[in-house]
């Protein structure tokens, strides 16, 4: 059974284009953020925060694991953006039957989205944009070898939802 991978930083996309590719395929959609915390029972800040960044990787990457190995269905998995890059997990992105798509989405891009959305997100609340930008630029930097371990690219900038979500329905053909 397939499962087709969604990656890409914070800010490009990768829940809302996985909520509509879902819809469009019919294949279910999973978002490892949220099912973490299902499982967990707090969000992911405070797992940040109790547990420490090391625990909720290691979580991460079993359940992660779990979706990639079950063979029982088909699966659209939106990842959270650090994932593809801590305990191997990109090369979990080249497994048989894996389909990985790298939303690429320049830092102007991510600087306009996040900054509106600041608030919302703890490791950038406090940020000014341009304290934004400079973070989400080291941070690409940082994560451009797991990020491009993907089977596609997709550049999301000035595209809509649909135009993109039509762009990976066709590369899954």
């Amino acid at each position: 059974m397939k499962k087709v991978v969604l990656i890409g930083y914070m800010g490009s996309g990768k829940s809302v284009v996985s909520a509509m590719l879902a819809q469009k395929t019919g294949i279910e959609f999973v978002e490892l953020d949220e099912y973490i915390e299902k499982k967990c029972r707090m969000s992911v800040a405070t797992i940040f925060a109790t547990k420490g960044e090391l625990y909720f990787r290691k979580i991460e990457r079993e359940l992660f694991l779990e979706f990639l190995q079950d063979t029982s269905r088909e699966l659209i998995i939106s990842t959270g953006g650090g994932t593809p890059c801590y305990y191997n997990n990109h090369e979990l992105l080249q497994a048989e039957g894996v389909v990985s798509i790298y939303l690429k989405a320049t830092i102007d891009t991510l600087t306009q989205r996040l900054d509106k959305e600041k608030q919302s997100r703890p490791l950038i609340a406090h940020l000014d944009t341009e304290g934004l930008r400079e973070f989400i630029a080291k941070h690409l930097f940082d994560r451009s070898f797991y990020y491009n371990q993907a089977t596609f690219k997709v550049a999301v900038d000035a595209k809509s939802v649909e135009e993109i979500v039509s762009e990976i329905v066709s590369l899954l053909v």
